[in-house]
Parts: structure tokens; C-alpha cells; sequence
């Protein structure tokens, strides 16, 4: 025999993906332990051949702009292969979406952001998922709007199609704010906003991304009279008639191929005003703000699949004599990358309480949120393209190759990074913030203020970072650093007082004290790594 195979990883199948103690302990913990059945369920079928089959066709299949039909008429559709609309019947059914909304439960946000974590077999679809989650928030501004349209927004019913939006059963929302000459810089947006006599606007412009074009309604902004101001565009009219969304071409992305990332001009779209005209960026950053959660959540749930992917490829692969996860230095890899996961999980589900609190009127949870929120944006998603990197790595040369799933997994790594906002738009973002409501920063150091005396090295880190504020000529160009230092010691609260003890020992160690070689693999020796890379090991069968 010529080609026997021997020594090869056998498929990280048949296991239950939410069977991991920082996602279960943290969804009782922030008060959201009624949903653990829910969660269970779809972390077995997101460890399922068939779950993880549809993710690959839905990217090796990506989206199709059909701007006309065969007979010249305009269309302006995207067909989408069948594995799609298979991912997105789940996480809508299970109200991965906007379902939260219409939730009365306490920790009602924190139970979705766990689904949504665990549901990520392809990051693609979760783009409209989280659009829509987000929109309602925005959409409130404007009461009569939102009576209308949250309903269907929270709707478990995955209704594809270009029809009136108020004829379906359920409704999927986008979000179009970015044009070619602005970018992050809504305020140079040139689209026009016309007032109508009958209380609509018709819109003029072009907008340089619009991810999902096949949602039923966006938000998205346009000078008005009065200044830049948020619509509701539907992209069918209510006569049922589609709406002037010309769309002229879908993006070439690096990764997330599943999802249709579109420019779209607007030739006269009828559009409803949502808030006041001149408070458009007021209005929808409640919607950015949210989709910044999920930022989190999916960089979050990413690191979890690349750490779990190195984890099972080692403890099958033997190299030099005994399996990769019995060497040392692989050892110190593995573990490395699990306390980087397991610090970006935990802090998810903080973030998660916060904004479950922030919705019942807490004050105290909103100002902690506000700062918070940035500075996991920044830094979680910074994080998790090097980690993509090495988990990838850990596979050696089979990594590298499209059927480990590694490949892409490493394209989406840069996306939450760059989506609502870039690293340096996050860390101004984050000093706006303490600038204009100084309850924020004093919200934070509360929360990691809750570790006192747990740890010394946190205690020093904290105690640095403080001092961080005082010079404020220079606060914007290290805005990165104090970015950085500020995650690092929210997160170190975190795991000491809530995670596994050698997972926040390697932490304290090697984030905040400096012994640390920078890249992954490079822990100290006596920690106990046992423990952390165990963890970190599905349990599959």
C-alpha cells in the first residue's frame, strides 16, 4: 500500500459548542440562566457536520447581484445559495435577532448574546442578525415607526423576499450610513434628503457600503434642511412597488463571502424620518452601539473556534514521539491562546449585563457600558486577528490549506476591527466619552475597583492606568495605549474575580506584568497550564 493514512485529525464533529464553564457559568452569573436549554440546543447543532456544511457552501457560494431581469426590467436582486437561508432560518427562529426586545425576562440581551456567540458557524449571516438586533434601539426615537415595524422586527420567522414590509410576518433590518468620500466621517455625507407634503422624504446619493441589501428595511443618514438626519428606507413601498435602491455592484471582500456587501444609489427613495432632522449621528449611534456588541461577541466566539480547532487538532496529532498536546512548548501555545479566548468571553457576557441594565434604566450600568463598550471594541477585535494567526499555525501546513476551515476563519478575523468603526475611530471614541460625561470613566474604575486587593499586580495596573489620565496634552496620541491598558485591566477584574483561578494567574502574569513575550506562546515557566488547556479541549463523542 502505497497511501495508507495514518496520524490523521479525525473531524471536530458531533459535540455540543456551548458546552464550555465560562459560557454557562457567565450566562447564570449576569442573570440569564434560564436560557442554558436554548443555548445548549444550538450549541449542539452548531457542532453538527450539517451546521458547520452550510457554512462552507454559503462561502464557497457567495451572494449573486442580479440587477435586471431577462426581459430589461430592474430587479436590483441577490440570490443567495440555499446553505444561507438555512443559517439564517435558524438564528432567526431563534431569536438571535430582535427577539430580545419583546423579552420582558431579566437578562433577556445576555441570552441572546450567548446564542449569537454560539451560533457562529459562519459569520456572514450574523451581519443582518445583528442589524436587526440593533435597529430597534435607533428606531425608537420615532414611536410611531417603531409601534409599527419592532413587532416584525422581533418576529421568529425567517420571511425572505422583496415584498411590503408590513404585509410579512417578520422583518430583517440593514444599516447604509458610509459614502466614498467620508468613510467613518458620517458628517461628510452628501446624500439629500427632499421633504414631501404627505410627511416623506425622497433621497439622492450614494452609499459606498450597505452589507445585506436584501433586508427589508435600513437606516440610514442624509442631509436634511435642518442637517444630517436618520430615514427608514423600506426597500419595498407599501403599494408594493420597489423602492429607487439602484444597486450598482457588491464588494470583493476579504472574507465573509457569505455575506452581500453591496453600493447602492438612492434615485428618489421614499424615506420616513426617524428623530429629529440635524440629530441623525444621535439617533443612530444608538444602532452603532449595539452592533459594536456584537463586535465583541463575534471576535469573541471566533478566538473560541480557533483555540478549540488547535486544541483538538493537538490532542489527536502526535509529532517526535507523543501527541502535539503532550509537547511543551506546544503546550504553551495552547494555553496562551485559551486565556486570550476565555478573558474576550467573559468579558462579552459583562458587556452583555450592561446592556440588558442599560434598557431596564439602570444609570450606573449605562455610563459603565458607554466606556466599556469602546474599549472592547478596540481591543478584543485587535486581538483576534493574531490569534487567528497562531491558532492556524498550530495545524502547521494542513492549516494553511481551505478544508481545515482555518483559511477562513483567519479572513474574518480583521472585519470586527474595521466594522463600526476602525481601531483609532474605538480609542477616540473612547476619549470623547470620558471628555464629555465623566461619569463614565468613574462607572469603570468602579467595576474593576470590585477586584481590590485580589491581586497585586491588577492593583498596580490599575493604580498606572489612572495615572494615564493626567497628562492630557498627549491623551490623543497614546489613546491607543490607554485603549489597551484599560481592557487589560477590565478584563483581569473579570477573571479574578470570576474565572477559572490559573487562567487569571497566567493573565495577571503576563498581560499586566510584563512577563510576556508578546507573541502567543511565550508564558512563564510555573503556571499551571493544566488546567487552562483542558478547558480550552472540546469534548467531542
Amino acid at each position: 500500500m502505497t497511501h495508507e493514512v495514518v496520524n490523521q485529525v479525525p473531524p471536530l464533529t458531533g459535540h455540543d459548542v456551548a458546552d464550555e464553564a465560562v459560557l454557562l457559568d457567565g450566562l447564570a452569573r449576569e442573570g440569564a440562566g434560564w436560557a442554558e436549554p436554548e443555548v445548549r440546543e444550538l450549541g449542539r447543532l452548531a457542532g453538527t457536520e450539517q451546521a458547520q456544511e452550510w457554512g462552507r457552501l454559503a462561502n464557497e457560494n457567495p451572494p449573486v447581484l442580479r440587477t435586471h431581469d431577462r426581459y430589461g426590467h430592474r430587479i436590483d436582486e441577490v440570490e443567495f445559495h440555499p446553505s444561507w437561508h438555512e443559517l439564517m432560518t435558524v438564528a432567526v427562529t431563534h431569536g438571535l435577532h430582535g427577539s430580545a426586545w419583546a423579552d420582558s425576562r431579566e437578562g433577556a440581551h445576555v441570552a441572546r448574546a450567548a446564542k449569537f456567540y454560539t451560533w457562529r458557524v459562519d459569520a456572514g449571516h450574523g451581519c443582518p442578525v445583528s442589524m436587526t438586533y440593533a435597529a430597534v434601539p435607533a428606531l425608537r426615537q420615532s414611536p410611531e415607526l417603531a409601534a409599527r415595524y419592532e413587532p416584525l422586527l422581533a418576529g421568529r420567522e425567517y420571511d425572505f423576499g422583496l415584498r411590503a414590509p408590513l404585509t410579512k410576518n417578520a422583518l430583517l433590518a440593514g444599516m447604509s450610513m458610509t459614502e466614498k468620500q467620508g468613510g467613518s466621517d458620517v458628517r461628510a455625507n452628501t446624500t439629500q434628503a427632499a421633504p414631501q407634503p404627505d410627511g416623506s422624504y425622497l433621497l439622492v446619493g450614494h452609499k459606498w457600503f450597505t452589507s445585506a441589501p436584501m433586508c427589508d428595511v435600513f437606516l440610514t443618514l442624509a442631509q436634511a434642511p435642518e442637517g444630517l438626519t436618520c430615514f427608514l428606507v423600506p426597500r419595498v413601498l407599501p403599494d408594493g412597488t420597489l423602492n429607487a435602491l439602484r444597486l450598482m455592484r457588491l464588494k470583493d471582500k476579504l472574507g465573509n463571502k457569505s455575506n452581500a456587501s453591496s453600493e447602492v444609489e438612492y434615485e428618489n427613495a421614499v424615506a420616513w424620518r426617524v428623530g429629529d432632522e440635524g440629530r441623525g449621528v444621535r439617533t443612530i449611534i444608538e444602532m452603532v452601539n449595539m452592533t459594536r456588541l456584537d463586535c465583541v461577541i463575534g471576535a469573541a466566539a471566533g478566538m473560541r473556534l480557533g483555540v478549540t480547532t488547535a486544541a483538538h487538532h493537538a490532542a489527536h496529532r502526535r509529532a517526535f514521539g507523543k501527541y502535539l498536546i503532550d509537547q511543551p512548548l506546544m503546550r504553551n501555545v495552547l494555553a496562551d491562546l485559551a486565556v486570550e479566548s476565555e478573558a474576550a468571553r467573559i468579558t462579552m457576557l459583562r458587556l452583555a449585563r450592561a446592556t440588558d441594565r442599560s434598557v431596564r434604566g439602570d444609570a450606573s450600568e449605562t455610563a459603565f457600558k458607554r466606556l466599556a463598550l469602546a474599549v472592547s471594541k478596540y481591543w478584543v477585535c485587535k486581538r483576534w486577528p493574531a490569534h487567528a494567526a497562531e491558532s492556524l499555525e498550530c495545524l502547521g501546513g494542513n492549516g494553511y490549506v481551505e478544508d481545515s476551515g482555518m483559511p477562513r476563519l483567519f479572513r474574518e478575523s480583521p472585519l470586527n476591527s474595521i466594522w463600526e468603526g476602525s481601531g483609532n475611530v474605538a480609542a477616540l471614541d473612547l476619549l470623547r466619552a470620558t471628555l464629555r460625561e465623566p461619569q463614565t470613566l468613574e462607572a469603570f474604575f468602579d467595576e474593576v475597583a470590585l477586584s481590590q486587593g485580589a491581586d497585586k499586580r491588577l492593583d498596580a495596573a490599575i493604580k498606572e492606568t489612572k495615572e494615564s489620565f493626567a497628562d492630557t496634552t498627549t491623551i490623543e496620541y497614546r489613546a491607543r495605549r490607554v485603549a489597551e491598558h484599560l481592557a487589560l485591566v477590565l478584563q483581569a477584574s473579570l477573571l479574578v474575580r470570576h474565572g477559572h483561578p490559573a487562567v487569571a494567574d497566567a493573565f495577571c502574569a503576563t498581560r499586566l506584568a510584563g512577563d510576556w513575550g508578546g507573541a502567543f506562546g511565550t508564558l512563564p515557566p510555573g503556571l499551571d497550564v493544566a488546567p487552562i488547556i483542558d478547558r480550552a479541549t472540546p469534548k467531542v463523542g
